[in-house]
């Protein structure tokens, strides 16, 4: 189809992260030397680069590197940033051709793997919710109060870090983009987290973010992958074409519901800022039922998990019936060329004989 077609385009043209003047920041971040770094094992793949674990040797510091082709925006980015649940910053390597990026090392792993893991089993309420408020707390800091509003685009499990005392920290801003510069985005960033207007390469606003706030919510209260067994541009065309949404089970708490469907409206206009979305947390964190209905929910997954492989399965459906569809047309092309063909052939020797 013409959408998936653009799809394509769109994501093999603007992987890209354009270089921008950072008139309104300095460069004068640290400049780090390469052999002042001592690499250990690949934790991980970011936006653009790789990250490894490292030792940063004259600081005596454990230290998180991501390897890059060239230095653009991130670094200013994060360079300008300070903030509990955004990830530090430390500086940069500039020599060529060994480019990369230095921050603090969040020893808990990636939130992704933590949720598939088996200690996701024991997650209550209180951890959730805590969770939920660091993760907003961190957003609306770079939506409303870092030195230059930056808008992420690229939040999603994998970037989102742990501490080994368990506090979360937003990381890899490869494909952020600073307010002030542009609110045309180009498609980066995982599918199943994105915004249907980023997927469309139309123009965004911060709430965006919310959008894949609220994939990363679902995430918490699930422990399952949002949109499992779908190609990325599957999932596109679920978003934006047939406006589908993430299954929420009917057992899940009211206000974690609605909580969500609001960051999923397809009217960017409609989702609520990270201000709006940190004053319901507060509200609910106030009310005296929702740990026992939350509870409940979490422990009691074998009964609703069934309500989301219902919806994957007919997603499936759809998706195959599209595809018979996209048969059908393409055999009836084939034959109306073969029929043309076939016309002009006769015409050709009907002017011969005569």
């Amino acid at each position: 189809s013409s959408f998936r077609v653009h799809s394509a385009v769109s994501v093999c043209l603007c992987v890209c992260v354009r270089q921008y003047a950072m008139s309104s920041l300095s460069s004068s971040f640290v400049q780090i030397k390469y052999d002042d770094l001592r690499f250990y094992e690949n934790c991980g793949g970011g936006s653009f680069g790789s990250v490894y674990r490292a030792h940063w040797i004259s600081q005596d510091k454990e230290v998180a590197v991501k390897k890059l082709l060239k230095i653009e925006t991130e670094a200013e980015i994060l360079s300008s940033l300070s903030h509990k649940n955004i990830i530090q910053f430390y500086g940069a390597v500039l020599e060529a051709p060994n480019y990369g990026i230095v921050t603090e090392y969040a020893g808990g792993g990636s939130l992704y793997d933590y949720l598939s893991s088996k200690q996701s089993e024991e997650m209550d309420m209180e951890q959730i919710m805590t969770w939920a408020m660091e993760i907003a707390k961190g957003m609306h800091y770079l939506h409303s109060e870092a030195p230059i509003k930056v808008i992420h685009r690229d939040l999603k499990s994998r970037n989102v870090v742990l501490t080994t005392d368990k506090v979360l920290k937003i990381c890899d801003f490869g494909a952020s983009k600073f307010q002030s510069h542009t609110t045309h985005m180009t498609v980066v960033g995982t599918f199943p987290w994105m915004a249907p207007e980023v997927i469309q390469s139309l123009p965004v606003s911060e709430t965006c973010d919310t959008y894949s706030y609220g994939v990363v919510l679902w995430e918490m209260l699930t422990r399952e992958v949002p949109f499992k067994g779908f190609e990325g541009l599957q999932v596109a065309w679920l978003v934006v074409e047939k406006q589908e949404r993430l299954t929420i089970p009917t057992s899940c708490p009211p206000s974690f519901a609605d909580l969500m469907r609001k960051c999923w409206q397809a009217d960017p206009k409609e989702r609520p800022v990270f201000k709006q979305v940190l004053g319901t947390l507060e509200t609910m964190s106030k009310d005296s039922r929702l740990p026992d209905q939350c509870n409940s929910f979490l422990h009691n997954k074998d009964q609703w998990r069934c309500e989301i492989d219902a919806t994957l399965e007919r997603l499936r459906r759809l998706e195959r019936d599209l595809s018979t569809k996209e048969k059908e047309l393409e055999e009836r092309e084939r034959r109306l060329r073969l029929w043309e063909q076939r016309l002009m052939e006769r015409v050709s020797r009907a002017g011969l004989e005569s």
